[in-house]
């Protein structure tokens, strides 16, 4: 056996050098004689895992040449040099005696933790510190102010406005618990102006401008906010709003001191506000100051318009002059417009070309373009009229001083702006003038924006060939204009040709769909034709595009009344009196129709509304007194009937109206002294003496006997007139035709006090009167006389009181006897 062990080399460099160094606490040549360990052993051995390859550990404790009363032989390592070591050797390192293969899946674990498991998982951070919670509460707070930041901008200022507050109140208790935790030296000064400035913000979106000021107050009192003073700017507008001017003034100008020079553009926008407070106040002196400093730092079409505007309310011929010379010397700043209508040969150019024709920066280009027309053609069409001697010479001034500037391509539509005035003006000749001189111009808008001002004046002169003839001009120059083709077809309704002005429309309509000229004449030539269907389209569409027009709105409830649909029609006719309130005729008409309706409280609502916009209307006065005289309230009548007598005081059938009201509600005497007033008056009124006749007998008065030989003499001269102007005197052709005639449409004046209120009566047959479209008038049917000789002043029986009696009865409640109603009958 002893030649199977190999001593280990006793030279310096022994790898095991030491090994036999070992404590007394590790000795084990006295464990035989230990009774607890052999005690222990006893009783573990039943527990011990089944023993495997591994060295046990009193192997481990043995030495290098052998085990120290062992029974077993150590098991050694091969090696390469021929020298075997232990296998504890590299054991404790972790090494092992079993091969590992590269596609092994086995772990290098030296420690031997894989039995232990995994690791268990990292300790999170404790969220209850006091700088995690204030870090927390100050993400709850910008993404409050961003809440409401984003509210605002969607419109929701109601939301935006809660959120602003909801952050201001944590915002207050995050600084409460900075302080209880000691770290107020910590707090962030950026968080808190943020948050009181979004407070201000919304309160002046919610127009709560107290709390705004207020707030704003308190930022620019805090002197640890940087540039807070700047906010006076909005402090300015804020009483801007509320009209407190001077405040405002002293708070832009605060504002201003603030501001570095550097900052140009928002030291210019504040002396603009500056300049526009002051032409508020009055103070022109002070507005032009601030505008002509804007003109000297940073010139643009606004200010100068606006500089111009307070020397014309300062008087300032010559300072009017030099204000408008400034103002056409002010750059455009617009690249050529040739590049948008160039052409290349290349098609990748011409595809650039056709993308920046209508990009975003091209309209801005024709949006700074047409703000500088529109300032320069204001400011000449403002000064023209009073920097000269006259108009003409104040606007040949502009005309030269535009002409020598960059803007001479607007010299051409100033010159048609004089002519527009010059019509204003009443100077119809000037104008005619002056848009003639525009035939020999080559420009082909202006020539047609010309012909088409001609023909607009012709048209409204009566001239309808010459308005076509330069509508046709208007329309060869420019076949995309579509005026000319409105003027020609107003010029076509006008000579009844309503099928080509349709036609016509209809092309004005194609070359622009927005000429709402074309589309209401389209309604009204539609409307004219019968086809209320296709009219009731164009005026939807018109009230579509142009909200709530009066004249849309008419035109529409008419065509519903017209196709039969009375609620359609008075929704319509509502939404116009909502416009137009006072409108007179549009009361009147819905009066009318609520009567055609059978609503007769909304019908009187309306007619009397009506009469008390407007208390001149016979037609409206004739039915409210015949409105109450139905009802049997002949009192409330005679207000109406007096009312009109007043306004026509040679017409007496408005006094017979009253005297026959104060005879059916029992004021005999009245009554008796109102027709004594209307025989003084008209003498020969052979009504008025019969009443006369009537009452005196029934009063028991001695004047009935000479008021029935007046009536006698009354009615012969009657007749011998009715014959002398009918045929041979005392033939019976004559006697037979005078009948008729009296039976049929009575004399002139029977004929019109059997329909009181009609102003059309006597000078058309009944039957006849002519019905206006577009003048709402009121109109009774039915109506007809009893007699020649007898015609009651409140109209025939079938517009009288509904009773049970028939006329016979009616005429005996009028007089109260028999005799005399016999004698008043038909024959």
């Amino acid at each position: 056996m002893m030649e199977h062990i190999h001593l280990v080399p006793s030279d310096d460099d022994d790898l095991y050098s030491g090994y036999n160094e070992y404590p007394s606490v590790l000795n084990t040549k006295d464990f035989k004689d230990d009774e607890i360990i052999q005690e222990a052993l006893r009783t573990s051995v039943g527990r011990r895992p089944p023993i495997s390859l591994k060295p046990t550990t009193a192997s481990r404790l043995g030495t290098s040449t052998g085990f120290r009363g062992g029974t077993a032989m150590r098991p050694f390592t091969g090696s390469v040099d021929g020298v075997n070591r232990p296998m504890t050797a590299v054991r404790g390192a972790g090494y092992t005696s079993n091969r590992v293969g590269s596609g092994s899946s086995q772990m290098f674990d030296p420690l031997n933790q894989a039995a232990n498991g995994p690791a268990p998982p990292l300790e999170g951070k404790k969220e209850d510190t006091p700088e995690e919670k204030i870090k927390k509460a100050e993400r709850r707070i910008m993404q409050l102010i961003e809440e409401s930041c984003l509210a605002n901008s969607s419109g929701d200022m109601r939301l935006a406005l809660e959120r602003a507050k909801e952050a201001s109140t944590k915002e207050r208790s995050l600084i409460r618990m900075q302080d209880q935790a000691g770290l107020s030296e910590t707090h962030n000064l950026d968080l808190t102006f943020s948050v009181l400035f979004n407070l201000a913000n919304q309160y002046a979106a919610n127009d709560m401008f107290s709390e705004a000021l207020n707030t704003y107050q308190v930022i620019t009192k805090n002197r640890t906010f940087n540039n807070a003073s700047r906010l006076k700017l909005n402090m300015g507008n804020i009483y801007l709003k509320l009209s407190d001017y001077d405040k405002a003034v002293k708070m832009y100008r605060m504002a201003i001191d603030q501001v570095p020079t550097t900052h140009k553009e928002l030291r210019i926008k504040i002396m603009h506000n500056i300049g526009i407070l002051f032409v508020k106040m009055g103070q022109f002196t002070e507005a032009c100051n601030s505008f002509e400093y804007i003109m000297q730092e940073k010139p643009d079409f606004h200010t100068g318009l606006d500089v111009i505007v307070c020397y014309y309310a300062l008087g300032e011929k010559e300072k009017m002059k030099r204000g408008f010379q400034m103002l056409v010397e002010v750059p455009l700043k617009i690249d050529d417009e040739d590049k948008y209508s160039a052409t290349s040969e290349d098609p990748a150019v011409n595809l650039a070309l056709e993308a920046i024709r209508n990009d975003s920066l091209r309209h801005l280009e024709r949006q700074m373009k047409q703000s500088a027309e529109r300032s320069i053609l204001t400011a000449a069409k403002l000064i023209a009229p009073v920097i000269d001697d006259t108009f003409s010479a104040g606007y040949n001034w502009c005309l030269e001083t535009l002409k020598t500037s960059n803007y001479a391509f607007l010299a051409a539509e100033l010159e048609i702006n004089k002519a527009v005035m010059f019509l204003k003006q009443k100077e119809i000749n000037q104008a005619v003038d002056t848009l003639r001189a525009f035939e020999k111009k080559t420009e082909s808008k202006v020539v047609s924006s010309a012909s088409t001002n001609l023909a607009f004046i012709y048209y409204l002169q009566g001239d309808v060939e010459q308005a076509k003839k330069f509508s046709e001009s208007s329309r060869q120059v420019d076949g995309y204009n579509a005026a000319a083709f409105v003027n020609l077809g107003s010029c076509s309704m006008a000579e009844g040709d309503l099928e080509k002005a349709k036609d016509l429309f209809l092309c004005a309509l194609e070359n622009d769909a927005s000429c709402v000229e074309a589309l209401y004449n389209l309604g009204l030539v539609n409307k004219l034709l019968g086809f209320h269907e296709d009219a009731l389209d164009c005026f939807l569409k018109l009230q579509a595009i142009v909200r709530h027009h009066p004249e849309a709105l008419f035109q529409l409830g008419h065509l519903y009344q017209l196709v039969g649909d009375v609620d359609q029609a008075i929704e319509w006719f509502l939404q116009l009196l909502g416009l137009v309130p006072t409108d007179p005729g549009i009361l009147q008409k819905l009066g009318e129709i609520f009567e055609s309706d059978n609503d007769k409280q909304q019908a009187y609502h309306y007619h009397f509304e009506s009469y008390r916009h407007y208390p001149s209307n016979f037609d409206v006065i004739d039915w409210l007194g015949s409105y109450f005289i139905e009802l049997q309230v002949s009192e409330r009548a005679i207000s109406f009937f007096e009312r009109a007598s007043v306004i026509q005081p040679d017409e007496m059938k408005w006094k017979l109206l009253v005297a026959s009201c104060h005879r059916r509600a029992g004021n005999y005497q009245q009554a008796l002294s109102t027709y004594k007033e209307i025989h003084r008056q008209s003498p020969e009124n052979i009504e008025c003496l019969k009443f006369l006749v009537r009452l005196c007998s029934d009063m028991g008065l001695k004047e009935a006997a000479d008021y029935a030989i007046e009536l006698k003499k009354a009615e012969k001269a009657k007749e011998v007139r009715s014959r002398v102007g009918s045929g041979r005197p005392g033939s019976m052709r004559s006697i037979g035709s005078a009948h008729s005639s009296r039976v049929g449409s009575g004399s002139a004046a029977a004929a019109s006090i059997s329909h009181p209120g009609s102003a059309v009566a006597a000078e058309f047959p009944r039957g006849t009167t002519p019905i206006i479209e577009d003048r709402i008038t009121h109109t009774r049917a039915g109506r007809e006389t009893l007699d020649a000789s007898y015609s009651d002043p409140l109209g025939p029986a079938v517009e009288r009181p509904r009773t049970s009696a028939g006329p016979r009865q009616i005429l005996e409640d009028d007089f109260g006897d028999d005799d005399v109603g016999d004698d008043l009958l038909p024959e």
